[in-house]
């Protein structure tokens, strides 16, 4: 590039306010958090889809290839972790309808900068790194949730780690609500079937969807169990010009995750203490979980290997724990646990793992 045009490049960076406050959109880019765990291996149509380990990273697939997913030490100069695909079980038979994405949604409260729907929309770009074990081409699409519209990019990937950059046209049809509902689904195409590879790429403006242009021209991750996928740094930002990646604070990098997803004890220690509350009957307790940070939205929860204690008592293993959503709030989480008999009533009880590291409670809010 001329210095001309490097000069070029960075007023356009000055005049989009790409330069200061913060710049990416993506959450979790850098994959430092992983709050579900750091590997999960078999991951397959026996699975489902959904989050396994990166936060704020999911997966969306239709095949009989099974993979494992790990966040590993591993990225270019700047970079202490990665997302890492690895294929266990190829699938070589591809029908129509197979699918495979990693995709991040994000809320359109959040896109409110890029202008879309009127006559102001701004471009925008989007840069990673990537990897793997041989040479392969992908696809970058971005889909509008709301508006039924998409584009997609296809893009190259050798065994270097090399930065990828791509930048989409401003889309003056169709604005982003101005909601915490998904308005972007942002996703890497690894795999797909003649559904959404028989077409003609849809990669110069933003168009209603056909499902046929949506993949055209990628690989497949399950061509073979040789098959690796890294990635790291991703950034979703304002302008055409793709800035040095934005690197945040793991603690903000957590607050931000944790908006969506709040796992309370990970493996540090048995017999966390999750929450407080008191027994309601001899079968039930009411227990309050706090949240460190607001949630998307009041949250569901899950649970593994719980009981409630009074600290004096024997404690009790429990059966069932819900949410009590007349209670709870995105700020407070208010639990339900079912025991099978023995508590007091309204004596102070603590909900607790037992004597076990993976004992854990997560409330998920996720898009």
């Amino acid at each position: 590039m001329t210095k001309a045009a490097e000069l070029a490049k960075m007023g356009e960076v000055l005049t989009n306010s790409q330069i200061g406050g913060r710049r990416n959109i993506v959450i979790n880019g850098g994959m430092q958090v992983a709050q579900r765990g750091t590997s999960q291996t078999n991951i397959g149509n026996s699975t489902g889809g959904g989050y396994f380990t990166l936060d704020r990273f999911t997966t969306i697939f239709t095949t009989s290839g099974i993979f494992t997913m790990t966040q590993t030490a591993d990225g270019p100069s700047g970079f202490a972790n990665c997302l890492k695909l690895d294929c266990t079980t190829a699938d070589t038979s591809i029908a129509a309808g197979e699918r495979f994405l990693l995709t991040q949604k994000i809320e359109g409260q959040d896109l409110q900068q890029l202008k879309k729907g009127t006559s102001d929309a701004e471009e925008f770009t989007v840069s990673f790194y990537v990897k793997g074990n041989a040479s392969a081409t992908y696809a970058l699409e971005i889909y509008d949730l709301d508006n039924n519209r998409q584009i997609s990019k296809t893009f190259s990937v050798t065994t270097d780690w090399t930065r990828v950059t791509l930048t989409f046209p401003a889309d003056t049809t169709g604005a982003y609500d101005d909601d915490n509902a998904a308005s972007i689904q942002m996703s890497i195409w690894l795999h797909g079937g003649a559904t959404y590879t028989s077409g003609t790429l849809n990669s110069s403006a933003f168009a209603a969807n056909t499902d046929a242009n949506r993949a055209v021209g990628i690989s497949s991750f399950f061509d073979s169990t040789d098959r690796t996928f890294f990635l790291t740094g991703v950034q979703l930002e304002v302008g055409s010009q793709a800035t040095p990646f934005e690197h945040r604070s793991f603690g903000e990098e957590l607050a931000l995750c944790q908006r969506y997803h709040y796992r309370a004890g990970k493996a540090e220690s048995a017999f966390t203490n999750f929450g407080q509350g008191w027994a309601v009957s001899a079968t039930a307790a009411s227990i309050q979980v706090p949240l460190p940070v607001e949630m998307r939205s009041e949250p569901s929860v899950s649970t593994n290997d719980v009981q409630i204690s009074d600290d004096v008592n024997a404690a009790i293993d429990c059966t069932v724990v819900n949410v009590n959503a007349a209670t709870g709030t995105r700020q407070l989480a208010v639990l339900e646990a079912s025991v099978a008999s023995g508590a007091t009533q309204y004596r102070s009880y603590s909900l607790r793992g037992s004597n076990n590291t993976a004992s854990h409670v997560s409330l998920d809010a996720e898009l």
